[in-house]
């Protein structure tokens, strides 16, 4: 059963439908499988650009990535669905891919974060099958040569798995611009998951994230994310009390 918040489609399924989706199209896949997060940031950047909005709509998968969703959804009186963090859901994939032999490629992050990631995966299980690629210094001007690369080292391999750490709107924009090469592939952009699964950034401890504070966590060991997550997060309680006091509501 779909619920529309904010002009999002979200889909109330529990993690073991998501994964029992991911792993019956890893199967049999057919055409692109795209898994994104949402959360209240995706949410304002989809209010303001049609384009990302229509990604996020048309993707096979929305989990509801950020305790901001789940509390607009009770504002609304809504039931969005359960909470499931990017991050959780990436790790799980990867074990998954780990001890079945599923190709996975790992693309971005800083320096050779996801090489790392990968080259660890691959001492842990000697069957695992994980590339690790830098990809794109600058995402935001990303060259020729550079997409090229990517593309060429992803078609060669053949994944069943591809985790793009370009953050958002950049990874899902990049990921709906190469549908065409990407499909048989589950994709899914992590933002700063890499950095959580390699331990580089601490996460914030259960009890926190139990409590939906896991962004007050993140945000004292990175504040200069401050003004850019306090922007976004006012613009969104606006358009949460906006739609509550709407004629429409």
């Amino acid at each position: 059963m779909t619920k529309k918040l904010l002009g999002i489609d979200l889909n109330n399924e529990t993690e073991n439908d998501i994964l029992e989706k991911i792993e019956k199209y890893i199967k049999n896949p057919k055409g692109v499988f795209h898994v994104v997060s949402v959360n209240p940031e995706n949410m304002v950047i989809a209010h303001k650009s049609k384009v990302f909005k229509r990604i996020v709509n048309t993707a096979q998968i929305r989990i509801v990535d950020g305790f901001g969703i789940v509390a607009a959804g009770q504002i609304l009186g809504k039931h969005v669905g359960p909470r499931l963090t990017g991050v959780d859901l990436m790790e799980k994939l990867l074990n998954i891919a780990s001890e079945r032999r599923i190709r996975v490629v790992l693309i971005g992050g800083k320096g050779n974060l996801a090489e790392d990631i990968a080259n660890c995966y691959n001492r842990a299980q000697s069957e695992a099958n994980f590339i690790g690629l830098q990809g794109i210094k600058d995402i935001r001007k990303p060259t020729a040569k550079e997409e090229k690369e990517v593309l060429s080292i992803v078609a060669d391999y053949k994944p069943r798995l591809l985790f793009v750490a370009f953050g958002s709107p950049f990874q899902e924009l990049w990921i709906n611009k190469n549908r065409a090469l990407l499909q048989g592939i589950v994709t899914m952009g992590v933002g700063g998951g890499f950095d959580f699964l390699s331990r580089r950034i601490r996460r914030a401890p259960k009890l926190l994230r139990v409590l939906g504070l896991e962004w007050l966590f993140r945000l004292i060991l990175q504040p200069w994310r401050l003004k850019r997550q306090a922007t976004r997060l006012s613009y969104f309680i606006w358009l949460v009390v906006k739609e509550r006091f709407s004629k429409n509501y």
